[in-house]
């Protein structure tokens, strides 16, 4: 009995080696691909940071231009105003000479008649219209 208890001591001693021997094994190969991946994401996680980095230029970049942007808007937008308001003054002016010409017109077609018309003896009895 006491060759069993030896042989079965070895057995279990032999068994916890192999054990270990495949747990090291394992954790190795763990290891050795997770490495392989850690460094792979280390570099995209590299490579995001000095992008967010570049973003946040371009975007302050834009965030400046875009106001200079509104500025020259604003400015395009008073001179069309004053372009209109000076295109209506036109145009009113306008309104206003043909509404002289109108009136001269008439007061020309007036002046005619009156030339053309008889001799005509005022109701006062004062003197003639000529």
């Amino acid at each position: 009995m006491a060759s069993t208890a030896t042989s079965s001591t070895a057995a279990d001693s032999d068994n916890s080696r192999a054990q270990a021997e495949a747990r090291a094994a394992v954790l190795a190969s763990l290891e050795s691909a997770g490495s392989h991946y850690g460094a792979q994401y280390q570099q995209r996680a590299a490579d995001l940071h000095s992008n967010a980095e570049a973003i946040a230029k371009q975007e302050a970049e834009l965030k400046k231009n875009a106001a200079a942007l509104a500025k020259d808007s604003a400015r395009w937008r008073k001179e069309a105003e004053k372009a209109t308001k000076s295109l209506n003054e036109v145009g009113d002016l306008q309104n206003w000479t043909e509404m002289l010409e109108t009136d001269f017109l008439v007061l020309e077609e007036t002046l005619r008649l009156a030339e053309n018309a008889p001799e005509l003896q005022s109701a006062s009895g004062g003197s003639q219209w000529r």
